[in-house]
């Protein structure tokens, strides 16, 4: 993320903005501006796809050392659905991960969750969960909303 959009992300800006910091994060394999994303908290949590619960920074930020330490991870949001009021943001999406086999270039996909609080700091990751999808998850399920007016 560039100096000016931590800035506006810092200042107001949008849960928005820090969603898409973090996956410029993973695409870059960036640990200081992904950790950048959450907030200053005791009790942040991150679950990865068939994990366990890893709960305060340090612990979410071995788990991506881990990872970074076989290369970055190519995921893009898509279709995602908000729940948002004035101090809290509930993202539910699916990611698409693109990743490089024997075979040639695969996707995957992962069911995620990430909650945001506007902070003293401004927006930040509070809870970031991800389930493993099947290529059936490249769709969404469910009935088209109603038009009550």
């Amino acid at each position: 993320m560039t100096q000016a959009k931590l800035r506006a992300a810092t200042l107001g800006g949008r849960a928005d903005d820090i969603e898409n910091a973090f996956y410029e994060a993973l695409r870059h394999a960036n640990i200081d501006q992904l950790m950048a994303c959450w907030a200053d908290e005791e009790d942040i949590v991150c679950v990865h796809p068939g994990g366990p619960r890893m709960i305060g920074a340090g612990a979410i930020r071995a788990a991506f050392e881990a990872m970074f330490a076989n290369g970055n991870i190519q995921a893009f949001p898509e279709r995602i659905h908000k729940i948002e009021s004035l101090a809290s943001a509930v993202h539910h999406l699916v990611e698409r991960i693109e990743v490089m086999t024997p075979q040639g270039p695969h996707k995957a996909w992962v069911i995620a969750t990430n909650v945001f609080h506007k902070t003293p700091q401004g927006w930040r990751l509070v809870a970031h969960h991800t389930s493993p999808g099947t290529p059936n998850d490249a769709g969404d399920l469910g009935v088209a909303p109603v038009v009550l007016h």
